[in-house]
């Protein structure tokens, strides 16, 4: 009888096994996740955001929180600063410094949305999320293992209460019907685990989910941006071409009244 107490005490200690796996470590995985965000800040601002990619990252830089991810609001906030107050030089297609502050606040809101899908998408990112759900697989599999040993425990002890006898000792009936309750609860433990691994996955799935549908709005929007800034530029060049035409109407022959 003993013996029997002993080895359902190891069995309750086999339970910690998953424990030990890498899940988690979140505050570990969400460091790795916004140094990946930063990385990508860090090496492409410079693609659309030339000359004030300097200007753009040291926005983000001073708006980084304690999570190490950029504040949009207060990064913007101080790119629309820059360029209104100590930026006078416009690009060669706007002269008007509010609209290119709007410009490149967008494009960094858009650069924000691209770092979270690297993040979790990119090669880092993938590599996490294929060691949790190897690592949940692997407690899973530990979890069967466990309810499997709980079955022979609670065999091994039913069949020495057989051989026992409960004439000898009525104890022994309240112990088998103890154990029979807890094989049960282990095994309904075992299922449960499974749910929730599969939870897992199907948020994994979600997720992939939504940072394609945050990246296809960012391109949305800088379709719409960059259309907007065609619509312009054609605008001022006919603005500018009927100027001239009625300036060359003035200069031939057009009378005007005194």
């Amino acid at each position: 009888m003993k013996k029997t107490i002993l080895l359902t005490l190891g069995f309750l200690g086999l339970l910690t096994i998953p424990a030990t796996a890498q899940l988690g470590r979140v505050w570990t995985e969400f460091q790795s996740y916004s140094t990946d965000l930063q990385d990508y800040l860090r090496y492409n601002l410079s693609e659309t955001l030339k000359p004030l990619e300097t200007s753009s990252q040291n926005a983000l830089n001073s708006a980084t929180g304690d999570l190490n991810i950029p504040n949009p609001i207060a990064a913007s906030d101080q790119v629309r600063r820059d360029i209104i107050f100590f930026n006078s030089i416009p690009d060669k297609f706007e002269n008007n410094q509010a609209i290119r502050s709007n410009v490149v606040t967008n494009e960094i809101n858009r650069y924000l949305t691209r770092s979270a899908v690297e993040g979790t998408l990119g090669r880092d990112g993938q590599i996490r999320m294929r060691t949790k759900l190897q690592d949940t697989e692997t407690s899973i599999t530990e979890i069967e293992k466990s309810s499997a040993l709980a079955d022979q425990i609670q065999s091994g002890l039913a069949s020495i209460i057989r051989a026992a006898g409960t004439a000898v000792n009525p104890a022994l009936n309240a112990t088998q019907s103890q154990a029979d309750l807890q094989v049960q609860s282990i095994k309904i433990q075992t299922e449960q685990s499974k749910i929730i691994s599969e939870n897992l996955y199907q948020t994994v799935l979600a997720n992939q989910s939504l940072q394609y549908s945050n990246l296809n709005l960012a391109n949305i929007s800088q379709q719409m941006e960059e259309a907007n800034r065609a619509r312009r530029v054609d605008t001022s060049a006919e603005a500018a071409r009927l100027l001239r035409t009625t300036a060359q109407i003035d200069l031939f022959g057009r009378k005007t009244e005194n």
